[in-house]
């Protein structure tokens, strides 16, 4: 099968740091198809030679193990192509046709990495200049939108020059292995599925942290913050794998239409519930690993006052059979005190306890998304026996069995370990499924729009709201607000209890 694929924003920083990397890993294991052509486009005046030497400097920045030896990146290398193009100009987009057609590949994909605000324009000048036939998949990055109004916009002028099968909405996480064992650990074993719901079920956590500040994209992630960033997409994609019901097969739209009712039973915002489950913060100077790091509105475009979170925590409920009366805390932010990307899901404890068990001790699940990709299941076992050892070996078996002592075991499945160099990273394994037009890991408007119309009750508090948001010491864990929050409900996040 031959291909195009149009990377606009060729020389972004996406492109070189996410999907070159991506796209060369697919190029070394085999699996990008034969007969492919990468055409990045930008404003740059380079030649094809200039765009592929670029791109070899920029592998410098990538980890070693994904670094191409000089032979690897020469096969590479003929792949890529560069096109100078200003995509606000229609003429340009004529010239790019002229270059497609004369090839006819089976499938152009155009993946739109540019700024959010030309999103609208790059479709319909693709439209205009005739390239929006069946063969063409349109790959949108996040973020759509910074409320519901634009997303809705933005999928309305998507929806009249594309169909919805040719549009592919991107949530890198989606791509995770972790987050496709997931699927595969709900719905193809028969163990977990009995103990899915309300009645085994005490919580589940959502955690993903970052140790990094806001680096360069101060002055985006100012007018972002965690909630646009994190929250409304990742973290509620998320909550979706976790709390859909089991489709009827594996087709893209039958597991869409399950995350689509999750987002729709969320339970709706009331005044007191914005008060009391959610907590916004930001990153005040601290210490990361031993190196002191400057607060949020010292870091490098960020305004001297700004408000902008970096830090969200909240308390959900999923309003149906399956889930109700079951707290989900997502938690989010920048600058904590590790890089970490987990779920949590704490059964409740036995109904009658006949052992001795340490204080707090539970049955977990944790599924690890970062920087540990896998598995841990978290159970107890029989403990060392605690009494006198010079009591008679016949006594000890006569003693009351309330005596035993249970102690914490953990079963530990390291994906990375187990299959190794065969794992597929996201961006490679959501390339590839563009390539093929396979929909499954990729997000509806429908979706989408019913995320935003969820927090965006929360955006509208906070404009109104005339308190800061929380500071919390970059290295520690977030405000103390979001474990007063948990704890108000008799629970503690993972690493605090």
């Amino acid at each position: 099968m031959s291909f195009d694929l149009v990377l606009f924003g060729g020389t972004g920083d996406l492109a070189w740091r996410k999907l070159m990397p991506a796209l060369f890993q697919a190029f070394r294991h085999g699996s990008l198809p034969a007969g492919g052509r990468i055409i990045g486009v930008a404003r740059d005046d380079l030649s094809d030679d200039a765009y592929r030497a670029f791109i070899k400097g920029r592998f410098d920045d990538v980890e070693l193990a994904k670094r191409p030896h000089e032979d690897e990146f020469a096969g590479f290398a003929a792949l890529l192509h560069f096109v100078r193009m200003d995509v606000t100009q229609a003429a340009d987009y004529a010239r790019l046709a002229e270059l497609l057609k004369a090839r006819n590949a089976d499938t152009v994909v155009m993946y739109v990495a540019t700024a959010p605000g030309l999103f609208t324009s790059v479709c319909e000048q693709i439209a205009a200049a005739g390239l929006n036939g069946p063969q063409t998949r349109v790959v949108l990055e996040k973020p759509l939108g910074h409320d519901l109004a634009s997303n809705r916009a933005i999928n309305e002028t998507v929806r009249r020059v594309l169909t919805e099968k040719q549009v592919f909405r991107i949530d890198h996480y989606l791509g995770k292995p972790s987050v496709q064992n997931l699927f595969a650990l709900r719905f193809g074993n028969a163990l977990f599925e009995p103990l899915w719901r309300r009645e085994n079920i005490a919580n589940i956590q959502i955690t993903i942290s970052e140790d990094l500040g806001v680096e360069k994209r101060g002055a985006f992630y100012d007018h972002t913050g965690a909630l646009r960033d994190m929250v409304q997409n990742h973290a509620l994609q998320l909550l979706c794998a976790i709390g859909m019901e089991p489709p009827i097969n594996a087709h893209a739209d039958a597991i869409r239409d399950e995350k689509l009712k999750v987002l729709r039973a969320l339970k709706p915002w009331t005044v007191e519930t914005l008060q009391q489950h959610v907590v916004r913060g930001q990153y005040s100077a601290g210490t990361i690993n031993g190196v002191a790091v400057p607060g949020y509105r010292q870091e490098t475009g960020v305004a001297p006052h700004s408000q902008t979170e970096t830090f969200v925590a909240l308390r959900a409920e999923i309003a149906n059979w399956r889930w109700a009366g079951v707290p989900f805390y997502i938690r989010t932010g920048k600058r904590l005190a590790a890089r970490d990307a987990r779920i949590v899901i704490n059964f409740r404890p036995t109904p009658h306890a006949i052992f001795s068990t340490p204080a707090g001790a539970v049955n977990r699940l944790v599924i690890n998304l970062q920087p540990k990709d896998g598995l841990e299941l978290h159970l107890l076992a029989q403990g060392p026996d605690k009494r006198n050892q010079s009591r008679d070996k016949s006594a000890n078996q006569n003693a009351n069995p309330s005596t035993m002592q249970l102690a914490p075991v953990q079963l530990d499945l390291d994906f990375d370990k187990r299959f190794g160099s065969q794992r597929v990273g996201a961006y490679e394994r959501l390339l590839l499924d563009v390539i093929e037009g396979r929909l499954n890991l990729f997000v509806r408007s429908d979706e989408q729009e019913e995320a935003w119309r969820w927090v965006e009750p929360i955006l509208d508090h906070w404009r109104h709201d005339t308190h800061e948001p929380r500071p919390y010491a970059a290295g520690t864990w977030g405000p103390s607000a979001a474990s007063a929050m948990i704890a108000r409900d008799g629970y503690c996040w993972s690493e605090e209890c």
